[in-house]
């Protein structure tokens, strides 16, 4: 069951103002800014909290003296609130509460796969729109004909690593091929690889006869989505076989630099996958969410339908959800991984 624990809230955000307060504070500035920022969020969800409950009181006492459409927009809000907090309690991991990295990959299915690949960039840069987070697209390889082979963003806001991790593993596509002379029915993937945004990575130390730096230039019609230059950077890291490309800095260091952030964020990404795996198998169950069969279809021919494999979550209405509205998946799964100690 997940719970919003106000008194544990409360305490720590006291400890945090005691810290803030010391002379020495900011002697240490990393240190300093995570906590400052912790602080941040922990008073935000303390003011969201006496928001609802103030709402909450003047609703119980206005019914029945306040005309309806007067009390449905303090309705509104509360609601809204109160979704926002339950939300804020499904988040416990070591990196929920920041920015977030995603990768789209095209998988099998060949044009139709790197057209998906595209369609899914859209479909989170929109969702992020509607939520008000930021976004920087890294950089976007173009397909052969169509579509991206690859592309990378960034995502900046509150729990933004928490919430988009919901995302991450195989999605697929059924649906008439735009690419098929004979307008067959075609199945392609892509995958989906979010890892927390990490200024600093404490521990996680690259050796330099780990990974071989290429570099090029931008071109094509993924293009479009990035600047063009010639100091566009891929770092592959042998032992992992993890591959990060940037090409949208102004220099080929700051392109470097970029992705060796990248890279180091998913290493860690990486190394707490194996622990939720270990974890799952301790426990006797299944970690969702990474590699193997997809973890959610879109089908548009011959009925339209989002279904989600690990919830079990089904919309009929495909072209929002490929506008953006994701809200209802991620929900669902978190809630569902909550429910299973994840």
């Amino acid at each position: 069951m997940v719970t919003f624990d106000v008194a544990s809230l409360t305490a720590r955000v006291a400890e945090l103002e005691e810290e803030l307060g010391k002379p020495d504070f900011w002697n240490d500035q990393q240190r300093a800014a995570k906590l400052s920022s912790e602080h941040t969020r922990a008073q935000r969800k303390l003011d969201r909290y006496e928001r609802l409950q103030n709402n909450f009181s003047f609703l119980k006492e206005s019914v029945g003296t306040f005309p309806e459409e007067e009390l449905l927009p303090v309705l509104h809000e509360t609601q809204q609130e109160l979704g926002q907090l339950q939300e804020d309690a499904l988040f416990s991991g070591e990196y929920d509460a920041g920015d977030a990295v995603v990768s789209i990959q095209a998988d099998a299915g060949g044009t139709d796969a790197q057209d998906w690949a595209e369609i899914l960039l859209r479909m989170y840069l929109r969702w992020a729109e509607r939520r008000g987070f930021p976004t920087e697209i890294l950089e976007a390889s173009p397909g052969e004909e169509y579509g991206i082979k690859s592309a990378t963003f960034t995502v900046k806001g509150e729990n933004a690593y928490g919430i988009l991790k919901a995302e991450r593993g195989k999605h697929r596509l059924v649906r008439l091929s735009p690419f098929d002379q004979a307008h067959r029915r075609h199945t392609s993937f892509a995958q989906v690889i979010v890892a927390p945004l990490l200024e600093d990575v404490a521990g996680i130390e690259i050796d330099d006869d780990d990974i071989r730096i290429d570099t090029f230039r931008s071109s094509g019609a993924g293009g479009q989505h990035v600047n063009k230059t010639d100091s566009a950077v891929r770092i592959t890291h042998i032992p992992s076989n993890i591959v990060v490309s940037v090409q949208n800095e102004r220099s080929q260091g700051a392109n470097k630099e970029t992705a060796l952030k990248i890279l180091r964020s998913r290493l860690a990404e990486k190394a707490e996958e194996e622990r939720e795996t270990e974890l799952a198998r301790e426990r006797g169950g299944v970690n969702m969410g990474f590699g193997g069969n997809a973890i959610r279809s879109y089908v548009l021919h011959p009925y339209q339908q989002v279904k989600d494999a690990r919830t079990g979550l089904e919309v009929g209405n495909a072209q929002s959800v490929l506008d953006g509205d994701l809200d209802g998946f991620i929900r669902a799964f978190l809630l569902q991984a909550a429910g299973n100690g994840s």
